[in-house]
């Protein structure tokens, strides 16, 4: 097989000043709403809780709140009354309580996207149900050689997971490393997208637009329309970066900066890697390290096109191709000037990442993703409605789809039959990618959310240790999960 390209070839021109990218980002957000957004603000970050003593604890409250999204007054979802959520810093070993309160008008509950923890009781359960005015008590303990890095909270009650998402439930989790990486700053940059009406509430999405992947027209960074990033020359930033979008793909660009990618998901590159782009599929994350150059840079999400169905309308807000798709969307603008800082310090050195090419395979799967019409049953069959299916089946709760010995590697390969790419994540076991479509990673590369192109597939193994219990695997575009491309597995 081919070495596989991971895409670092960052474009180095076509960003444009912040003035020409506000433009572009005005521009989307007009075609949703009378106001636009108000860009160009400082960065801010979301409160942050940390562990202390080897312990978590706090309350989670999901409700409707007036949120400032984009520099205006809108009525949202929120965390404890905000969006992101707060950042939650964790460490390997630690045990965190969270009681999520249920003040939303619908069911929810909870997921800890990509940590590796428990899926049975009050653990990462995606089948518990909180009842409107509810609560449940979660307790997580993580392994004492848990992987630092970047993950993410959201809920996971099937049918309602986009809806929630598009809505603001979303916030940052951080396992910190053992020795810290040398930065003068660290940045938390959960990126989402929405739509709000004139009033500023968060649009109703339409059927035709769920079938797609809802892209809203607003794309926000914790909050904010292209905040303003300020740096001195020669400083070492660290950007630890969230897809929390329910299906935007993220083509990050920062032209102009030197870049070094520590790592995605829960994998680490050792050393790091100098790249000059990242993808990042709805709910990837990115650990990078930035190391600020003179002058003024945009951080971009470039056009990325991720397929269609046939004859199924654009994915752009009221189910419409925008004008902006071709040009990308500005996320944050870098203003670097001053005093050169100081040469930052050596990174410290980081263990090789496990390897499971080399051990055996206890089962070899094979899992097809479809989407089109009567593929399923879509809730009651003959509705004429497009099915999105594994292996040809909708997501059932009461029903296990995959069973595996615990302890056991497998090797899985999806195949994905559809024209439109389709992120595949498994919750609580990474997954180590060998190939996509033929071509094999030159070193050993974990992720949680594996992209497989459309009219492509991926080969991924999986070490299926620490836990057993019943959990899931489905398509990261959060309608698709919400529509039926999910799948259960049993660990025993």
């Amino acid at each position: 097989m081919q070495p596989l390209s991971r895409r670092n070839a960052l474009l180095m021109g076509g960003v444009g000043v912040a003035a020409t990218a506000v433009g572009a980002a005005g521009l989307a957000w007009t075609l949703t709403s009378q106001r636009a957004p108000v860009a160009g603000a400082a960065l801010t970050h979301p409160a942050e809780r940390s562990s202390a003593g080897g312990t978590l604890a706090l309350e989670l409250e999901a409700a409707p709140a007036t949120l400032e999204l984009g520099g205006r007054q809108a009525t949202a979802l929120g965390y404890n009354g905000t969006s992101p959520g707060p950042t939650l810093r964790l460490r390997a070993g630690d045990l965190l309580r969270i009681r999520l309160l249920n003040r939303l008008a619908e069911p929810t509950n909870l997921h800890l996207h990509g940590l590796h923890v428990s899926p049975q009781g009050n653990g990462d359960n995606v089948f518990v149900t909180v009842a409107p005015g509810g609560s449940f008590d979660y307790e997580y303990r993580l392994p004492a050689d848990h992987p630092a890095g970047v993950y993410w909270y959201h809920p996971h009650h099937h049918g309602m997971v986009a809806g929630q998402v598009f809505g603001g439930l979303f916030g940052a989790i951080i396992v910190e490393d053992n020795e810290p990486v040398p930065a003068a700053m660290d940045r938390v940059l959960v990126v989402s997208d929405t739509d709000l009406d004139a009033a500023g509430n968060v649009r109703r999405v339409p059927q035709a637009e769920r079938m797609a992947g809802r892209e809203g027209g607003l794309v926000l960074v914790n909050g904010q329309s292209n905040p303003l990033i300020s740096a001195l020359p020669g400083q070492r930033e660290r950007w630890r970066l969230v897809n929390a979008c329910v299906s935007r793909y993220l083509l990050l660009q920062l032209a102009g900066q030197d870049l070094q990618l520590l790592g995605l998901d829960s994998g680490r590159f050792q050393p790091p890697e100098p790249v000059t782009e990242v993808l990042l599929a709805p709910g990837n994350r990115a650990d990078l390290l930035v190391t600020a150059a003179a002058g003024g840079s945009v951080l971009r999400a470039a056009y990325y096109d991720r397929g269609s169905m046939p004859g199924m309308m654009g994915r752009g807000p009221a189910g419409r191709d925008t004008p902006d798709q071709s040009q990308g969307v500005a996320l944050a603008t870098l203003q670097v000037a001053g005093e050169p800082a100081a040469a930052p310090a050596g990174l410290p050195p980081r263990p090789a990442a496990a390897d499971l090419r080399e051990l055996p395979v206890a089962a070899h799967r094979r899992f097809l993703l479809a989407a089109g019409m009567g593929a399923g049953s879509m809730g009651g069959g003959g509705s004429g409605m497009m099915a999105f299916t594994i292996n040809g089946r909708e997501f059932d709760a009461a029903r296990t789809d995959t069973r595996v010995a615990a302890g056991s590697v497998e090797e899985w390969t999806v195949v994905n039959t559809s024209p439109m790419d389709h992120p595949f994540h498994l919750h609580v076991w990474p997954m180590q990618l060998i190939s996509a479509n033929g071509a094999a990673p030159a070193v050993p590369t974990w992720q949680d959310v594996v992209n497989v192109p459309a009219n492509g597939q991926v080969t991924v193994r999986i070490a299926f240790k620490d836990f057993a219990g019943r959990s899931a695997y489905h398509c990261h575009i959060l309608d698709h999960e919400d529509l039926g491309m999910m799948g259960v597995i049993e660990v025993r």
